[in-house]
Order: structure tokens, then sequence, then C-alpha cells
């Protein structure tokens, strides 16, 4: 079998054996002995004692229903130090996309599959000539309502399924419910979509993924205040009041998941255009709402490094900004 990847991955690469795995954790509403979700700090060199097995780079963006090339080729980057691309997609326009990302992601990858239900999409693209090492990709989509089919903005997840070179993935891209009181509603939603999405033996998928417009606000601060530490670069002290966090600490969702520091400013919502935040006649708060969230089902077999979770300030074309994560992995005992 090939070699499997990009050989100037972000931790170079090396061939691993298949290797048994024993599932941990499980995405479920309480747990006495929930401890949130667990803040990783992203680290720019590489700590594995020998090269990575996979890298992956892993964005979101809510598009706003807007769409331009230049804001794509800055969305994938010029530098290519990682194997799998997988990018989440929400308010996508009706446009074709997928060509689009398919030529900006050229002459380095190809896609290898795609997911979508209507302006919720997401597409996985592997190095040229990596379809052999695919031995199983399946596509699955969920709806949680909404009038997406009149305004083209759906809510819900879609899914892709891979075993990519012995490793199994799951990566779900979503669009929950907006707004600073629908808490419960967007648990409810992310509940029902990993009930419906995620396989229920846990053996089959090594790290899942989550990926999207999650939603959730900033909770009990005003908007003076929000926007006065955010310009003075102390948005930080904002993360204690995150909506997703306290309901992680309160055990309703993402029980055993790992996620960046939230070091960047809130991706939601900016003036189109431009850097600035909000100044319609809405004036929105700013919040964290486009995030990327993952889970190794065994620790003890796979260790996974993260070496970026930022947002792309760089591009302009829609009211949120993008957020990419960059996540080597090694099985342990390769």
């Amino acid at each position: 079998m090939p070699t499997m990847g990009n050989k100037n991955s972000m931790c170079g690469l090396k061939r691993f054996p298949n290797y048994k795995k024993s599932p941990i954790g499980s995405f479920a509403k309480n747990s006495s002995s929930h401890d949130g979700i667990k803040t990783i700090e992203a680290v720019n060199s590489c700590s594995f004692s020998r090269k990575a097995d996979l890298c992956i780079r892993i964005i979101t963006w809510n598009m706003n229903g807007n769409v331009s090339y230049e804001d794509l080729v800055e969305l994938v980057g010029k530098e290519r130090k990682f194997d799998l691309l997988v990018v989440g997609l929400q308010e996508a326009p009706e446009t074709n996309v997928d060509q689009l990302l398919q030529t900006a992601s050229s002459p380095t990858h190809e896609l290898l599959g795609k997911a979508k239900l209507q302006s919720v999409q997401l597409y996985l693209f592997g190095p040229k000539n990596s379809h052999t090492l695919v031995k199983e990709l399946k596509a699955e989509r969920y709806s949680v309502g909404g009038c997406g089919g009149l305004i083209g903005r759906k809510k819900g997840a879609v899914a892709i399924r891979i075993n990519y070179d012995d490793i199994k993935m799951v990566f779900i891209s979503c669009h929950l419910s907006a707004h600073a009181k629908k808490v419960d509603q967007r648990n409810t939603e992310l509940r029902h979509i990993a009930n419906s999405l995620l396989p229920r033996d846990k053996r089959k998928r090594d790290l899942t993924v989550w990926l999207g417009d999650l939603n959730y606000r900033i909770q009990d601060v005003s908007n003076h205040p929000v926007r006065s530490l955010i310009q003075n670069h102390l948005q930080s002290v904002l993360v204690s009041k995150d909506q997703l966090l306290q309901e992680a600490e309160r055990g309703e969702i993402f029980k055993g998941y790992s996620e960046g520091t939230l070091g960047f400013k809130p991706t939601y919502k900016y003036n189109v255009g431009s850097s600035d935040y909000d100044t319609s006649h809405k004036i929105r708060v700013p919040a964290w709402t486009d995030r990327i969230l993952f889970k190794i089902q065994d620790t003890n077999n796979i260790q996974a490094i993260l070496h970026s979770y930022d947002s792309i300030d760089q591009v302009y074309g829609s009211d949120h900004k993008p957020v990419k994560a960059d996540l080597c992995l090694k099985w342990v005992n390769s």
C-alpha cells in the first residue's frame, strides 16, 4: 500500500499499522464526573518523538450567502502542510462552491467526498492520488427544521464518515438555531444530531470532529462591555461567559471533547467587507459562534496535537470570520 499523504506535513509522515482500538467516552447528557470541554493549547512545534501519521486542516465558515474565489483561496491557504483538508460551510450560496473549492485546493489536493443539506455543506479533500487509501466513505445529513427551502439558509447538519488508511473518522458540519436565549434548543439539536449521525458502535470512530456555526453566544454581558474588552484585546475575560463552554461544564453537551484556546476575537457579527463589528440596527453582541471540537476515542492508542486554532481575519465576504484548526495524529504503538 502506498505511503499516506503529504511528505511535507506539519510533523512529517510515517506509515502506521493496523491496531485494535478500545473505545471510551460518549456524547451524552449529564454526568456526575463531567468536567466540561478540555481546553487544548495549540503548539507550533511538533512534540512527537517520531513523525506524525496524519495531519488534518479543519475549516468552518458561515458564508452569509456570498462567495468569491479570492476568499476561498485565502480560506484554503498557500501552505499545504497537511494531508486531509476538511471544509464545513453554513449559509453557502447556491452557486457551485465545490468547483471553486476544488480549483482553490489544486494542484496539491483533490475532492474525496462531500455532503450537502441545502446551505449546510461539508467537503473532504485528500492528497492527489489518495483515493486508494479510502476504504469506506459515507455522507449523511440531518435537518433540524427551519425555512431553508424558502431563504436557502437551512439549520441542521451533514456528516462524512471515512476510513482513511485504517483510521476511522467522523466529521460533522452543523448550523444550529440562532439567538442567545435558545441555549436549550441548541443543546437538544446537538443531541439529536449526534444520535442520528454518530455510529452507535464507538469502535467505528477513532476521531470525531464537530465544526460549524454552533450559534452559542456570550451570556449575561451587554454589548458595550463586550466590545470594549475586545477592543482592548481582553476578550479572554469573556471566555467564562461563553454559552457553549458553560453548557459543556453542566454536562449537557460534548462530553469528553477538546477544543483549542479561544485566543482569537469573537467571529460574529461583522460588517460584510470589513473587520468591524456589526453597526446595523441589530447591533449584535459579538460571540464565538463558529467552533471546532474534537474527540479521540481511545487516547491510549492515538495521540493528538493541535498545531493551530484561530480565526482567518483576512476573509471579508461574510458577517462571520472563518475558523481553522490544524490537528496531527499519531498511533502510540506504531
